[in-house]
This record gives C-alpha cells, structure tokens and sequence, in this order.
C-alpha cells in the first residue's frame, strides 16, 4: 500500500493551496481518507476525512468554511484545497487511509492503517 502526497509549499497569509494524495494498493472506494497535520514537538493533529462510497466528510473546527476535502475514486486520490491560509496552518501534512473506521474515531489517528509520507506547508504573515 503506498499514499503519496503533494501540492505543498510556500503561501502567503491568505493564500490558497491544493494537496493531493494518490492511494494505491487497495480497493480506493472502501477506505476512508484522512489529513493530519504535524508541527515539531507536536503530536500529529486531525485536519479532515472522507468517507468511502459517499459517506460524507468531517473537519476540525479550525479548518471548517476554510478547507475543503473531496475525493476521486476513479483517480484513486483525495484533495484538500486549503483557502484563506494562516500562519498557524504551517505543517507537515499526511494523508493516511483506513478502512471500517466509525465515525466517532475517525479523529483518531491511530484509526488509520496507512500513511503517506507528508508534505510540508508554509504559510507566512
């Protein structure tokens, strides 16, 4: 199973960025995707997830209105479109993917099975 991310790098407060992550490996349509954000001495932190086969999506409160995550099954790959960036949204970025994960865990990274080797986001003021 590999999960690669790209689509990182330098923006300016307010800018707009779009991370990619292409799965492949598994049966796409079944798993769920997630991002999760890292900054250094911090444990990695929920960003969003979307469910397989339309089961809709879920975000951290400090991202809702601002990012949007979607996915294309028949690409095997989920986006994150990122607008209206801020400083404190500089991270590593990872996608990971899981499958049968309930929605009451799907925060919790240790949920997931699989994970990309991330991507660096900068925001600047």
């Amino acid at each position: 199973v590999q999960l690669q991310a790209s689509g990182g790098g330098s923006v300016q407060a307010g800018g707009s960025l779009r991370l990619a992550c292409e799965v492949s490996g598994v049966t796409f349509s079944r798993y769920t995707l997630g991002w999760f954000y890292q900054t250094p001495g911090k444990e990695c932190e929920f960003v969003a997830a979307i469910k397989g086969n339309g089961g809709g999506t879920f975000y951290a409160d400090s991202v809702k209105g601002r990012f949007t995550m979607s996915r294309e099954n028949g690409k095997n790959t989920v986006f994150l479109q990122m607008n209206m960036l801020k400083p404190e949204d500089t991270a590593v970025y990872y996608c990971a993917a899981g499958q049968r994960i309930i929605n009451s865990q799907i925060r919790n990274r240790a949920a997931y099975d699989y994970w990309g080797q991330g991507t660096l986001v900068t925001v600047s003021s």
